[in-house]
């Protein structure tokens, strides 16, 4: 490549903004094969997912390994690169002293981690009387299509950390975020039997990777 096109020059002369996602994933890399640049690996990369990082980082160490050029220790880079990024996403809210107030709140603490995931997972942010968030636990992971809900698990979880609402959020990885049957009967369930301990449970959104949808407002809301 020449100098102009070399991501590392290009970030060092004009900044990281200035940088394609091709661009950022070459620096990860790092080096190519004998026949194809480290640039055209990461482009065929990002082709294969239609140019969303958000499906090449919910792609596994050994998915990524068995492309040609890319092998484990790469994979394990760009892995690595992909989780600090959710982690920062959910760092903001690691201490927050803002109250619950509406989906979109429990949206952007638990969208980083759940965007892209390949499997259901449920998960449950408790939250004090005044509705600040004092904790999250994921309670259950399945397949592509279904979780396990818990819910004497998510109960005795509520009492122990001495939550007094709750919500529960899972995801679609189908990208459909319009909860089915059992979704609505899980959570009267629970809603039913939270009752008895004095807890509340405020609301439970449907996390899809462009979109989510909350039981409170019974709609869908774009990501952004």
């Amino acid at each position: 490549m020449s100098s102009g096109e070399r991501p590392r020059e290009k970030m060092m002369q004009s900044g990281a903004k200035s940088l394609s996602d091709a661009d950022l994933i070459a620096i990860l890399l790092r080096t190519g094969t004998p026949s194809e640049s480290v640039l055209d690996i990461s482009r065929k990369l990002l082709a294969d997912c239609e140019g969303y990082l958000t499906e090449l980082s919910a792609r596994s160490i050994e998915n990524l390994a068995s492309v040609k050029g890319i092998g484990q220790t790469k994979a394990i880079t760009l892995c690595a690169a992909f989780e600090l990024g959710r982690r920062m996403g959910e760092e903001k809210f690691r201490h927050r002293k803002k109250a619950i107030g509406q989906a979109r709140d429990i949206y952007e603490i638990f969208g980083p981690a759940l965007k892209g995931a390949s499997r259901e997972e449920c998960w449950v942010a408790f939250l004090n009387r005044a509705q600040y968030l004092i904790g999250k636990e994921r309670i259950s992971q399945g397949d592509d299509i279904s979780t396990i809900f818990n819910v004497g698990m998510i109960v005795r979880r509520s009492v122990e950390r001495q939550a007094r609402k709750i919500v529960i959020v899972h995801n679609h990885p189908s990208g459909n975020p319009v909860p089915g049957k059992a979704d609505l009967t899980e959570t009267q369930k629970l809603k039913e039997a939270l009752g008895p301990f004095n807890i509340r449970l405020l609301d439970h959104v449907v996390i899809c990777d462009d979109c989510f949808y909350s039981f409170c407002d019974e709609r869908i809301y774009p990501a952004r």
